[in-house]
C-alpha cells in the first residue's frame, strides 16, 4: 500500500491556515465613518462596500502552486486566465459584476517573454469576464522569489437589493453544481506531491488522457461569471458558492442552523481518479480539498433549480438543503461540520 497523502503531509493544513487567517483579522479592528464602509457578513467570498445605493466588491487570490506546473512545462499563456478565475469566481457569489482588475506578478528576475505570455491569459480571462484590466505591478524581489508568483485583485458592484449573501436559503432547497474543468487552481501542493512520490512525469501521458497529465493539470480555471449573472437575473437564487479551496467545506459560508446534503455528486474527471488512487487520498480529503468535478453551486428553490437543468448543459442538481447542520456527503455519510 502506497503512503496515505493529505494535503496536510503535502504542507498545507486548511485548519492552520484558517488560524492564521483568524489571527490576521482580530487585529484588523479600525472601522471607517461614512460611505465606504465595510458591510460586515461573515465568510462572504467577496467584501461588500457601503456605496450610496449600491455596493462596491472587492476579492483578491492568486494561482498557487499550479505556476510551478506552467515553470516546468515552460507554458505561461494559460495562468493568467486562472488569476482571473479564481477572482471573478470569488466575486460573483454575492452577485457582484467584475468591472475592474488588477495583477500583481512577483519574479526573481525580468523576462518579457513570460510575461507577455502571462498577459496573453489575463487578456482572455478578462474578455471571458466582460471586464478590464486597470493596472497592475510587477516586483522583482530575487531575494525573496524564486521564480513567478502571480495574484490580483478584483472590482465590482452590486445594486443593494440584488445582493446574495446566502442568508435567504432554507430547507427544500435545490443545490445545482455547475461542472468545473479539472482541478482548477486549488489542492495543487497535493497532486503535485502524489505525482512526485509514484515517479509520474509532466510529460507523461496516462489512459484516460488525450494529452500528457501536464497538460492536463494546466487546463484553465473555468470563469463562470457571464453564466451565473445570467441566471441570478432570471431565477430566484438563494446562494452562490465557489467551489475553491476548501471543497464543500465552502458550502458552510451559507446561512448556518442548515444541512447541505450533497446527495448525487458528479462522477468526477479523470485526473481526480489519477490524484486519488496514486496517492491512496481518502474521499473525506478528496471533497475538502478539491472540487470533484463541481466548479460552481447554486442553491435555488427546487422548481427554478429543474428549469436550469434543462435551459445549461453543465448545469445538474447534486443536493438539497435539510434541517440540521454542516454539509453531508452521501451516500459516504461523511461530515464537515467546520469551515
Amino acid at each position: 500500500m502506497s503512503k496515505r497523502w493529505t494535503y496536510s503531509k503535502a504542507g498545507v493544513n486548511i485548519d492552520d491556515k484558517s488560524k492564521a487567517i483568524s489571527s490576521l483579522v482580530s487585529e484588523l479592528r479600525f472601522q471607517r465613518d461614512g460611505i465606504g464602509q465595510m458591510v460586515r457578513i461573515p465568510n462572504l467570498f467577496a467584501s461588500l462596500i457601503d456605496f450610496g445605493d449600491k455596493y462596491l466588491t472587492l476579492a483578491t487570490d492568486g494561482v498557487g502552486t499550479k505556476l510551478l506546473i506552467a515553470k516546468e512545462l515552460g507554458i505561461w499563456n494559460t495562468v493568467g486566465i486562472d488569476c482571473i478565475a479564481m477572482n471573478v469566481n470569488d466575486t460573483i457569489c454575492v452577485n457582484s459584476e467584475p468591472v475592474s482588475f488588477v495583477d500583481y506578478i512577483a519574479i526573481d528576475k525580468p523576462n518579457d517573454a513570460i510575461t507577455k505570455e502571462i498577459g496573453i491569459g489575463l487578456q482572455k480571462g478578462a474578455e471571458l469576464s466582460n471586464m478590464e484590466i486597470v493596472g497592475g505591478e510587477i516586483a522583482v524581489l530575487p531575494e525573496m522569489v524564486n521564480g513567478v508568483d502571480l495574484s490580483g485583485t478584483c472590482l465590482g458592484y452590486v445594486e443593494k437589493d440584488r445582493a446574495i449573501t446566502g442568508e435567504k436559503c432554507e430547507r427544500g432547497d435545490a443545490i445545482v453544481s455547475l461542472r468545473s474543468t479539472g482541478l482548477h487552481s486549488n489542492g495543487y501542493t497535493l497532486a503535485r506531491k502524489v505525482l512526485e512520490s509514484s515517479n509520474v512525469s509532466l510529460n507523461d501521458k496516462i489512459k484516460g488522457f488525450s494529452g500528457t497529465i501536464g497538460m492536463e493539470m494546466l487546463t484553465p480555471t473555468e470563469i463562470y461569471v457571464r453564466q451565473v449573472l445570467d441566471i441570478t437575473r432570471n431565477y430566484p437564487v438563494h446562494g452562490l458558492v465557489n467551489i475553491t479551496g476548501g471543497g464543500l467545506r465552502n458550502l458552510l459560508r451559507m446561512r448556518k442552523g442548515l444541512r447541505y446534503t450533497v446527495s448525487e455528486p458528479l462522477v468526477p474527471a479523470r485526473i481526480f481518479d489519477v490524484i486519488q488512487e496514486m496517492g491512496n487520498v481518502e474521499v473525506r480529503e478528496m471533497y475538502q480539498t478539491f472540487n470533484m468535478g463541481m466548479g460552481f453551486m447554486i442553491i435555488m428553490p427546487e422548481s427554478d433549480a429543474a428549469d436550469v437543468v434543462k435551459r445549461y448543459k453543465n448545469a445538474d442538481i447534486v443536493g438539497r438543503v435539510d434541517d440540521g447542520s454542516g454539509v453531508l456527503l452521501e451516500p459516504e455519510n461523511i461530515t464537515y461540520d467546520k469551515y
